[in-house]
């Protein structure tokens, strides 16, 4: 039938003991308590991670890829200063320099008489055909296709 209790073992075990052969419930509680909790804790140490990337893309910032390079360096080699210099880039409006530089080149060579270089109106993509929009703003655009080499 069943053995007798040792006289120096306690009388009252607690819950969490279990027999041989049953369930260690509280193992289960535990194991998957430590799982949502590492999920969680991941979640949010990667949200903050993010965050100065998230905030150069919100923004619309011209160095957004600087931002996220300085993201990927904190995450892999550990060094904060990385992130701590990508959260404050994100922060500063840096100055467009080249539209006026772009606008002062096009009034100079327009007072010095030379027809000025036409930008393509749409950027070529790799994928298909090409297309090059010309014109002077003044006539009608004309289209051509250029197919590209692949």
């Amino acid at each position: 039938m069943s053995e007798p209790m040792h006289p120096a073992a306690p009388h009252h075990l607690p819950a969490f003991i279990t027999a041989p052969g049953e369930t260690d419930v509280l193992m289960w509680i535990v194991g998957i308590f430590l799982l949502v909790a590492i999920l969680t804790f991941g979640n949010i140490y990667l949200h903050l991670h993010t965050l100065p990337e998230r905030m150069a893309h919100r923004g619309h910032k011209l160095q957004f890829e600087i931002v996220a390079v300085l993201g990927l360096l904190a995450l892999f080699t550990h060094i904060h200063i990385f992130w701590v210099a990508g959260l404050l880039l994100a922060m500063v409006d840096l100055p467009d320099f080249g539209s006026p530089l772009r606008r002062i080149a096009g009034s100079v060579e327009k007072m010095a008489g030379v027809t000025p270089e036409e930008e393509p109106a749409v950027v070529p993509d790799d994928t298909g055909p090409r297309r090059v929009v010309a014109g002077d703003g003044k006539s009608p655009a004309t289209k051509s296709e250029v197919h590209g080499h692949a």
